[in-house]
């Protein structure tokens, strides 16, 4: 009998679209000879599987089956490619902890932590690792533009303390753009992070590691053709991609290095990607961890997978038989 892989999309933020995408790219890396799959996609209204002659059927939330024409079906593994919430902030990880169902990412808290930027940048601080300085805004409370520009300076990010996207995030220049860079980020979150720009060289590096093996994949340089890696960038190809980065040798280790270090301080699972900025001095600073990276066949990860002349299929096989050891 094969394992039934559920691959979960969709979710409740803004990236809904690229989740799908990202859950195409999965469905066409994982081995299809040794598991049976479905796309199930999440959203506030209903939770459906995708079944092979297109027609849809809704989950049973209380156990998570649905019914294949007369065949019940109840996943063995959840591989979930959810971008924001949901899926990437501890919420799905909880439910599936409550029905034994073994799944793809982080657990529930480490979910949470790497989900509200501001409170990971302060855990990993207390570790030694480099992070940029910023403020937390709550929506009630808001900001005066006097104490961004004491506290933090500009120019400035602004974005959405905890959402998985790229959307409402402002690189702000002057005075003027901070308050309605505030109202474009509480859009999508109700705390805000103003974080200290940082000049320098943007990378991205992922990294999955199961009981037996530790996989740290070659870097991304990311050459951004916006003001910075925004959702055009992300998306849009507006951006050069260069895996493996142009570094040299020795620092090439160092964030390899810290990638996985990192990876075993928050005590991670499955594939996580972790984002930094090297600035003058060849300084690391750690930007954001993404424990749901895009799975596009485009998307970093594939890309690095390739580079280190790995097959994807093999390293989805990986995080799902971790499971079932």
């Amino acid at each position: 009998m094969k394992r039934i892989i559920a691959i979960i999309a969709g979710g409740d933020s803004s990236e809904y679209e690229v989740s799908l995408k990202s859950a195409e790219g999965i469905y066409s890396f994982i081995d299809k000879e040794k598991y049976d799959l479905y796309i199930i996609e999440l959203s506030k209204k209903s939770w459906e599987a995708r079944l092979a002659d297109g027609t849809r059927a809704a989950v049973d939330k209380n156990d998570f089956s649905f019914m294949d024409h007369g065949n019940r079906v109840r996943p063995d593994f959840a591989y979930i490619t959810i971008h924001g919430t949901p899926g990437e902030n501890g919420l799905l990880q909880g439910y599936f902890e409550l029905l034994g169902i073994p799944y793809s990412t982080c657990n529930v808290l480490v979910s949470a932590l790497t989900f509200s930027k501001f409170t990971l940048n302060l855990y990993l601080k207390s570790f030694g690792v480099r992070v940029a300085e910023s403020l937390l805004v709550h929506r009630r409370n808001g900001i005066s533009d006097e104490e961004v520009i004491e506290k933090i300076g500009l120019p400035c990010f602004i974005k959405p303390n905890d959402s998985g996207s790229s959307f409402g995030v402002t690189k702000v220049k002057t005075r003027e753009q901070i308050q309605p860079a505030l109202e474009a980020a509480f859009r999508e979150s109700d705390d805000v992070m103003i974080e200290a720009f940082m000049d320098g060289i943007e990378l991205a590096n992922g990294c999955y590691k199961t009981r037996d093996k530790e996989v740290v994949l070659p870097i991304t340089e990311v050459v951004s053709q916006n003001e910075f890696f925004d959702f055009n960038a992300k998306y849009k190809g507006e951006v050069t991609e260069i895996t493996p980065a142009r570094l040299s040798p020795e620092l090439t280790r160092r964030v390899q290095q810290l990638t996985s270090a990192v990876y075993d301080i928050l005590g991670c699972k499955g594939i996580v990607r972790v984002d930094y900025i090297i600035t003058e001095g060849e300084k690391i600073n750690m930007l954001e961890i993404n424990t749901t990276p895009g799975m596009t066949a485009t998307s970093f990860i594939p890309q690095q997978v390739r580079a280190a002349g790995l097959d994807i299929r093999d390293v989805m096989t990986d995080i799902i038989e971790d499971h079932f050891h």
